[in-house]
């Protein structure tokens, strides 16, 4: 039997003009797509704040796994895209915040730019769930 897939949306009118979804499980796999700190009115959250744009990164990446039947314990690794890597430590203090206990494998990288210039940094996801697949 193949495993089923499961797309999740976060709303955004983008996801259909681009073609993506906010994260898509197959079978006990689970990808949380490149996640920015955009609030639920559509802006970006805390300008020029890493550490505040790193939790709203998290939020909206754990909300997408709770809607694909995960959750935080079951990451294994994390991508944090940074347009100024200098300041990774103020986004690992958040990420420790929530994932110290998971240590997932997790990569720091610099970027030029983002789609929206206020946004400092953008989280992506993977997850493994334990047992059988489910349907």
């Amino acid at each position: 039997m193949e495993d089923a897939r499961k797309t999740v949306s976060s709303g955004s009118p983008l996801e259909p003009q681009i073609g993506f979804s906010r994260a898509v499980r197959k079978g006990q796999h689970i990808a949380v797509a490149g996640t920015a700190p955009i609030g639920p009115d559509g802006t970006t959250t805390a300008p020029g704040d890493v550490y505040a744009q790193t939790v709203r990164c998290l939020d909206i990446a754990e909300e997408a796994l709770h809607q694909a039947g995960a959750s935080l314990r079951d990451v294994v690794r994390t991508r944090i895209m940074l347009t100024d890597v200098t300041r990774w430590r103020e986004a690992a203090k958040a990420h420790g915040e929530r994932l110290a206990a998971v240590r997932p494998a997790t990569t720091f990288v610099e970027v030029s730019r983002f789609i929206d210039p206020d946004w400092l940094v953008e989280i992506e996801v993977d997850a493994v769930l334990d047992g059988p697949p489910q349907p």
